[in-house]
């Protein structure tokens, strides 16, 4: 299973920018819509010290790091959702993905065009909020005529599935995104099977300039995320572009020049991979310390199913050490001295960090 953040906006917003320094890719940048059509995809390894630290104590011969996908969907406009603009295919795409990074303009630059000519961040992310929001009220009405015409079959499931439809419906006639809807946890697991655009959880990133104006365009994004409960990330996707092109001293060099602590980039990362409510288990050895990604709340079985299908059809148990004690005795055995390595069953739901050795039979 790939874990996927679409990288949404309208054109000439900087999403090509973004991309290419998140990959360290080429993918084309223009100053005129549509230069993006069909998506490029971007495979990114996510930054966690924990493996390196392991990898200090064990030496292995090789190295496999966690990541996620981030897919440079081409730029939406108004009328999207009716197909303006190839809209029907750029909505689709966004509907294969987890979760979405919308990238707003908040800044002003004569030389780079913007596509209505005006920069206005509220007026931008209305745009394609509205847009997302008329593709679910179209896949909404079409699935409860669908499951009206199934009445006679299943009819109190069907009857369920209408009641949190119209639910949905009622909300979207409004223009309100349905993660702004109230709903329980099973219907929630109902709804999320008709993979609407506005359930998607969303991180704005705020591509700004160093200057005053920028600051304020920056509030008004601030002040969008605080009333959907969606994080907002400013950047200058240029300057991470090019920090992104330079060498480890160059970027260390550059970095300490201009007292720059922390790449956005990493953060975009770390937070996309949280959006995606994934943690990370690893398996250890001198051969290899690997990490993985799975939902959390997934069990010791779907977890060994993750790395193959034998350990899961013939699982065991599961040996279990928490990061912090193999680091704190620096060995397996050590570790299992001090009593610290815990045996549990295929309904032990794996933990964040947890070292995980599967025992298995086929």
């Amino acid at each position: 299973m790939g874990f996927k953040c679409g990288i949404i906006g309208l054109p000439n917003v900087g999403k090509s920018t973004l991309f290419n320094a998140l990959t360290k890719g080429n993918s084309a940048i223009a100053n005129f819509p549509f230069c993006t059509i069909k998506p490029n995809v971007g495979i990114i390894s996510v930054p966690d010290t924990r493996i390196i630290e392991l990898s200090k104590i064990i030496s292995p011969k090789k190295i496999v790091t966690t990541y996620i996908e981030f897919v440079d969907i081409a730029g939406l406009v108004k009328g999207a959702s009716k197909g303006e603009g190839l809209g029907n295919q750029f909505l689709s795409n966004i509907r294969d993905t987890q979760a979405i990074i919308h990238v707003v303009r908040c800044f002003k630059d004569d030389n780079i065009s913007h596509v209505y000519n005006k920069i206005d961040p509220k007026n931008d992310v209305d745009i394609i909020n509205s847009e997302l929001i008329l593709s679910d009220f179209d896949t909404c009405e079409k699935s409860i005529l669908k499951l009206e015409k199934n009445l006679k079959h299943n009819r109190d499931e069907v009857e369920k599935k209408l009641f949190i439809l119209n639910k949905c419906i009622n909300h979207l006639k409004n223009f309100l995104m349905l993660k702004t809807l109230k709903l329980n946890e099973t219907e929630k697991k109902i709804v999320s099977d008709f993979r609407f655009l506005t359930l998607k959880p969303t991180i704005y990133i705020a591509n700004i300039n160093e200057n005053k104006e920028s600051l304020i365009l920056l509030n008004d994004l601030y002040e969008i995320g605080r009333k959907e409960n969606s994080l907002v990330i400013p950047i200058s996707s240029n300057l991470e572009l090019d920090l992104a092109k330079m060498n480890e001293k160059e970027q260390k060099d550059f970095m300490k020049a201009f007292n720059i602590k922390n790449l956005a980039l990493n953060k975009i990362i770390q937070n996309g991979y949280k959006m995606l409510d994934l943690i990370t288990f690893f398996t250890v050895g001198v051969k290899e310390v690997h990490a993985w990604s799975i939902p959390n709340g997934s069990t010791s079985i779907q977890a060994a199913a993750k790395i193959h299908s034998d350990f899961s059809k013939g699982f065991i148990r599961a040996q279990i050490i928490k990061y912090l004690d193999f680091i704190q005795y620096k060995s397996e055995i050590k570790v299992k001295e001090m009593g610290k390595c815990k045996i549990e069953g295929k309904d032990y739901k794996i933990e964040d960090g947890d070292i995980v050795n599967f025992l298995f039979n086929i």
